[in-house]
């Protein structure tokens, strides 16, 4: 494994967005890191032309991808010492989690910002993601690669911001994914590296605009909004009365019914 200062770079940038501490600079980064982030650009439409390969070597459009179930989207690079692992893993723990079939109801894209990763370096992460996800399993989870070009316009698109360290040839880069509708705009952004599966889940079934998911799901949606500051799905409490009310409402409306019916019964019988 290359270890040097991009290494370092890579750490500081794990425990700096999972804890959320300053570590120093005018803006609470070193300056190493300072070109580093991922902005929001909620509802844009990522450029669904554009050219990768796949895992097995296959010239693919990104838009191969879309079109019928959102995407949870993730940009890492293979050679990734630290952060990459903890991003796909904690992704991996959070999909097994949820009631939603990877491949049927949704599908996850990981794309190399390294143009040097190889459809074989692809292969292999596919299959032992994948392998994990499902025994036997073989699609839903796509790892592509692609040239310089194709990746910072998506990079651009998606607003993943990085630094290569051209010693060491490893990138700065932060922690988060994205979740994008069926016709490939940013539904959600989710930062760190542990992700919420009830999160995850909502963010998928609101990005497919109910075309997945339960009638508790909707109701959750209901009760939970989407805060794009802190990327989390937070309890909404007036929404959250309106529905306890209802639910007061019909059940006091069904007591009475079973009680008039219970009177209606007793008074049949006294005659």
């Amino acid at each position: 494994m290359r270890i040097g200062r991009a290494t370092v770079l890579v750490s500081v940038v794990a425990v700096w967005v999972a804890s959320a501490i300053p570590v120093g600079g005018d803006d609470g980064r070193p300056a190493g890191l300072r070109n580093v982030g991922l902005d929001q650009k909620l509802n844009e439409h990522v450029p669904l032309d554009l050219r990768f390969h796949d895992e097995a070597g296959r010239a693919v459009r990104l838009g191969d991808y879309f079109g019928t179930t959102p995407v949870i989207l993730t940009l890492n690079y293979f050679d990734c010492p630290m952060l990459c692992p903890l991003v796909l893993n904690d992704v991996l723990r959070a999909v097994r989690a949820i009631p939603l079939a990877l491949g049927k109801d949704f599908r996850i894209v990981t794309v190399s910002i390294d143009p040097h990763d190889t459809p074989a370096l692809a292969a292999t992460k596919q299959q032992s993601y994948v392998g994990q996800y499902a025994q036997g399993m073989t699609g839903g989870w796509h790892f592509l690669t692609g040239d310089e070009g194709s990746i910072e316009s998506l990079a651009r698109a998606v607003g993943f911001r990085y630094v290569l360290d051209p010693q060491s040839r490893q990138y700065a880069h932060t922690a988060g994914i994205m979740v994008l509708t069926p016709d490939g705009r940013l539904a959600r952004y989710f930062y760190g590296v542990e992700y919420s599966p009830r999160d995850l889940r909502l963010a998928l079934v609101e990005a497919s605009k109910g075309r997945i998911g339960s009638l508790a799901d909707q109701i959750l949606l209901f009760c939970f909004h989407y805060d794009p500051a802190s990327g989390r799905y937070t309890f909404v409490i007036l929404n959250a009365v309106r529905i306890a009310g209802v639910a007061t409402v019909v059940g006091v409306g069904s007591l009475m019914v079973v009680l008039f019916r219970r009177e209606k019964r007793g008074a049949g019988r006294a005659l």
